[in-house]
Protein backbone atom coordinates (compact mmCIF):
# COMPACT_ATOMS: atom_id res chain seq x y z
CA UNK A 1 0.00 0.00 0.00
CA UNK A 2 1.43 3.42 -1.02
CA UNK A 3 2.69 5.29 2.13
CA UNK A 4 0.83 8.54 1.08
CA UNK A 5 -2.59 6.15 1.37
CA UNK A 6 -1.72 5.31 4.85
CA UNK A 7 -0.94 8.12 6.00
CA UNK A 8 -4.22 9.03 4.64
CA UNK A 9 -6.01 6.45 6.73
CA UNK A 10 -3.86 7.12 10.34
CA UNK A 11 -5.38 10.66 9.77
CA UNK A 12 -8.34 10.10 9.62
CA UNK A 13 -8.43 6.85 12.10
CA UNK A 14 -6.91 9.48 14.65
CA UNK A 15 -9.05 11.82 13.97
CA UNK A 16 -12.31 9.94 14.57
CA UNK A 17 -10.16 9.22 18.26
CA UNK A 18 -10.00 12.38 19.17
CA UNK A 19 -13.01 13.44 18.08
CA UNK A 20 -14.77 10.36 19.57
CA UNK A 21 -13.25 9.97 22.86
CA UNK A 22 -12.52 13.34 23.04
CA UNK A 23 -15.36 14.65 22.24
CA UNK A 24 -17.32 12.53 24.51
CA UNK A 25 -15.15 13.93 27.28
CA UNK A 26 -16.09 17.67 26.47
CA UNK A 27 -19.91 17.36 25.49
CA UNK A 28 -21.35 14.31 27.21
CA UNK A 29 -19.07 12.82 30.35
CA UNK A 30 -20.98 16.03 32.49
CA UNK A 31 -24.24 16.37 30.43
CA UNK A 32 -27.07 17.72 32.53
CA UNK A 33 -28.83 14.67 33.92
CA UNK A 34 -27.39 12.31 31.47
CA UNK A 35 -24.25 12.18 31.56
CA UNK A 36 -22.06 9.57 30.34
CA UNK A 37 -19.29 10.08 33.22
CA UNK A 38 -15.66 7.83 33.20
CA UNK A 39 -17.13 4.76 32.23
CA UNK A 40 -18.76 6.29 28.91
CA UNK A 41 -15.72 8.23 27.82
CA UNK A 42 -14.19 5.14 28.46
CA UNK A 43 -16.30 3.29 26.30
CA UNK A 44 -16.18 5.88 23.27
CA UNK A 45 -12.17 5.61 23.37
CA UNK A 46 -12.16 1.62 22.77
CA UNK A 47 -14.82 2.38 20.16
CA UNK A 48 -13.17 4.53 17.88
CA UNK A 49 -10.60 2.21 18.06
CA UNK A 50 -12.55 -0.99 17.37
CA UNK A 51 -14.26 1.20 14.78
CA UNK A 52 -11.19 2.12 12.88
CA UNK A 53 -9.47 -1.35 13.15
CA UNK A 54 -12.24 -2.75 11.18
CA UNK A 55 -12.18 0.64 8.62
CA UNK A 56 -8.76 1.32 7.84
CA UNK A 57 -6.63 -1.70 9.80
CA UNK A 58 -6.41 -3.26 5.86
CA UNK A 59 -4.64 0.04 4.75
CA UNK A 60 -2.40 1.22 7.12
CA UNK A 61 -2.52 -1.35 10.13
CA UNK A 62 -4.73 1.52 11.99
CA UNK A 63 -1.97 2.69 14.98
CA UNK A 64 -3.74 6.18 15.77
CA UNK A 65 -0.86 6.55 18.10
CA UNK A 66 2.76 7.42 18.11
CA UNK A 67 3.68 5.52 21.13
CA UNK A 68 1.86 2.04 19.07
CA UNK A 69 3.91 2.82 16.41
CA UNK A 70 6.93 2.68 18.21
CA UNK A 71 5.79 -0.54 20.18
CA UNK A 72 5.35 -2.11 16.69
CA UNK A 73 8.39 -0.77 15.41
CA UNK A 74 10.61 -2.39 18.60
CA UNK A 75 8.10 -5.82 18.27
CA UNK A 76 9.77 -5.84 14.90
CA UNK A 77 6.40 -5.15 13.03
CA UNK A 78 7.37 -2.35 11.39
CA UNK A 79 9.39 -0.49 9.01
CA UNK A 80 12.10 2.25 10.91
CA UNK A 81 11.39 4.56 7.42
CA UNK A 82 7.78 4.44 8.27
CA UNK A 83 7.53 5.79 11.91
CA UNK A 84 7.94 9.51 11.02
CA UNK A 85 5.15 9.72 8.41
CA UNK A 86 3.00 7.84 10.67
CA UNK A 87 3.55 10.43 13.34
CA UNK A 88 2.94 13.44 11.06
CA UNK A 89 -0.23 11.51 9.85
CA UNK A 90 -1.26 10.84 13.67
CA UNK A 91 -0.22 13.98 15.16
CA UNK A 92 -1.96 15.89 12.34
CA UNK A 93 -5.29 14.13 12.36
CA UNK A 94 -5.56 14.63 16.10
CA UNK A 95 -5.45 18.27 15.47
CA UNK A 96 -7.82 18.25 12.96
CA UNK A 97 -10.23 16.01 15.09
CA UNK A 98 -9.80 18.66 17.88
CA UNK A 99 -10.20 21.38 15.32
CA UNK A 100 -13.95 20.43 14.53
CA UNK A 101 -14.75 19.63 18.61
CA UNK A 102 -13.72 22.91 19.67
CA UNK A 103 -15.60 24.22 16.65
CA UNK A 104 -18.73 22.47 17.89
CA UNK A 105 -18.17 22.95 21.53
CA UNK A 106 -17.71 26.49 21.11
CA UNK A 107 -21.78 26.46 19.99
CA UNK A 108 -22.94 26.15 23.31
CA UNK A 109 -23.12 29.57 25.46
CA UNK A 110 -20.52 29.81 27.93
CA UNK A 111 -18.38 27.39 26.94
CA UNK A 112 -14.76 28.44 27.86
CA UNK A 113 -12.07 26.33 25.87
CA UNK A 114 -9.39 27.09 28.42
CA UNK A 115 -11.15 26.64 31.80
CA UNK A 116 -13.07 23.64 30.57
CA UNK A 117 -9.99 21.38 30.02
CA UNK A 118 -11.40 20.45 26.50
CA UNK A 119 -10.34 17.13 28.18
CA UNK A 120 -6.82 17.76 28.13
CA UNK A 121 -4.33 15.52 29.83
CA UNK A 122 -2.47 16.75 33.08
CA UNK A 123 -0.80 15.63 36.50
CA UNK A 124 -0.56 17.33 39.82
CA UNK A 125 -3.40 20.77 39.90
CA UNK A 126 -4.50 19.45 36.47
CA UNK A 127 -5.09 15.60 37.07
CA UNK A 128 -8.61 14.99 37.79
CA UNK A 129 -8.21 13.02 40.72
CA UNK A 130 -5.47 15.33 42.02
CA UNK A 131 -2.73 12.58 40.90
CA UNK A 132 1.33 13.89 41.04
CA UNK A 133 3.51 13.44 38.37
CA UNK A 134 5.25 10.47 39.24
CA UNK A 135 2.18 8.73 39.81
CA UNK A 136 1.01 10.31 36.18
CA UNK A 137 4.25 8.95 34.49
CA UNK A 138 3.75 5.17 36.46
CA UNK A 139 0.34 5.24 34.89
CA UNK A 140 1.04 5.98 31.66
CA UNK A 141 4.10 3.73 31.46
CA UNK A 142 2.52 0.82 32.74
CA UNK A 143 -1.00 1.60 30.56
CA UNK A 144 0.90 2.28 27.49
CA UNK A 145 3.07 -0.87 28.10
CA UNK A 146 -0.17 -3.32 28.83
CA UNK A 147 -1.84 -1.65 25.57
CA UNK A 148 1.27 -2.90 23.41
CA UNK A 149 1.18 -6.11 24.92
CA UNK A 150 -2.49 -6.69 24.07
CA UNK A 151 -2.01 -5.22 20.50
CA UNK A 152 1.48 -7.22 19.72
CA UNK A 153 0.00 -10.57 21.04
CA UNK A 154 -4.03 -10.08 19.54
CA UNK A 155 -2.19 -9.36 16.04
CA UNK A 156 -0.01 -11.96 16.30
CA UNK A 157 0.36 -14.97 13.30
CA UNK A 158 -0.76 -17.26 16.32
CA UNK A 159 -3.42 -15.25 17.72
CA UNK A 160 -6.75 -16.48 17.13
CA UNK A 161 -8.04 -14.92 13.39
CA UNK A 162 -10.54 -11.40 13.23
CA UNK A 163 -10.61 -10.96 16.86
CA UNK A 164 -7.36 -8.22 17.44
CA UNK A 165 -10.07 -5.53 16.92
CA UNK A 166 -12.57 -6.25 19.85
CA UNK A 167 -9.16 -7.36 21.68
CA UNK A 168 -7.26 -3.71 21.26
CA UNK A 169 -11.14 -2.29 21.64
CA UNK A 170 -11.91 -3.61 25.12
CA UNK A 171 -8.00 -3.00 26.25
CA UNK A 172 -7.98 0.51 25.66
CA UNK A 173 -11.30 0.65 27.25
CA UNK A 174 -9.98 -1.20 30.76
CA UNK A 175 -7.21 1.39 30.74
CA UNK A 176 -9.08 4.45 30.42
CA UNK A 177 -11.11 2.88 33.73
CA UNK A 178 -8.48 2.67 35.42
CA UNK A 179 -6.29 5.54 34.54
CA UNK A 180 -8.53 9.25 33.44
CA UNK A 181 -8.82 9.80 37.59
CA UNK A 182 -5.10 9.79 37.38
CA UNK A 183 -3.82 12.14 34.21
CA UNK A 184 -7.30 11.80 32.10
CA UNK A 185 -5.70 8.94 30.24
CA UNK A 186 -3.39 9.61 27.51
CA UNK A 187 -1.28 6.57 26.06
CA UNK A 188 -1.32 8.16 22.74
CA UNK A 189 1.06 11.63 22.19
CA UNK A 190 -1.21 12.54 19.25
CA UNK A 191 -4.26 12.72 21.56
CA UNK A 192 -2.58 14.85 24.34
CA UNK A 193 -1.03 17.07 21.59
CA UNK A 194 -4.08 17.67 20.21
CA UNK A 195 -6.43 19.05 23.03
CA UNK A 196 -2.92 20.68 24.44
CA UNK A 197 -2.46 23.20 21.50
CA UNK A 198 -5.92 24.31 22.11
CA UNK A 199 -5.97 24.88 25.65
CA UNK A 200 -2.17 26.22 25.74
CA UNK A 201 -0.35 27.30 28.88
CA UNK A 202 0.17 24.33 31.46
CA UNK A 203 -1.32 21.78 28.96
CA UNK A 204 1.68 22.33 26.92
CA UNK A 205 4.28 22.84 29.85
CA UNK A 206 2.81 19.11 30.76
CA UNK A 207 3.34 17.79 27.19
CA UNK A 208 6.23 16.66 27.84
CA UNK A 209 5.05 13.76 30.02
CA UNK A 210 2.31 12.23 27.86
CA UNK A 211 5.05 12.03 24.87
CA UNK A 212 7.67 10.19 27.33
CA UNK A 213 5.84 7.90 29.02
CA UNK A 214 3.83 6.51 26.70
CA UNK A 215 6.81 5.70 24.30
CA UNK A 216 8.92 4.52 26.72
CA UNK A 217 5.82 1.89 27.58
CA UNK A 218 5.41 0.84 24.55
CA UNK A 219 9.20 0.69 23.70
CA UNK A 220 9.41 -2.13 26.96
CA UNK A 221 6.17 -3.62 25.77
CA UNK A 222 7.98 -4.19 22.08
CA UNK A 223 10.98 -5.59 23.12
CA UNK A 224 9.28 -7.88 25.68
CA UNK A 225 6.92 -9.26 23.10
CA UNK A 226 9.21 -9.61 20.46
CA UNK A 227 10.92 -11.91 22.87
CA UNK A 228 8.07 -13.40 24.24
CA UNK A 229 6.51 -14.49 20.77
CA UNK A 230 9.57 -15.16 19.24
CA UNK A 231 9.85 -14.01 15.57
CA UNK A 232 6.72 -13.71 13.60
CA UNK A 233 6.18 -16.40 11.18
Amino acid sequence: MPISKRMAAEFIGTFWLVLGGCGSAVLAAAFPSLGIGFAGVSLAFGLTVLTMAYAIGHVSGCHLNPAVSFGLWAGGRFPTGDLLPYILAQVAGGIAGAAVLACIASGKPGFDLVASGFAANGFGEHSPGGFSMEAGLVSEVVMTFMFLVIILGATHDRAPKGFAPIAIGLGLTLIHLISIPVTNTSVNPARSTSQAVFVGGWAIQQLWLFWLAPIAGALAAGFISRWLHGEKK
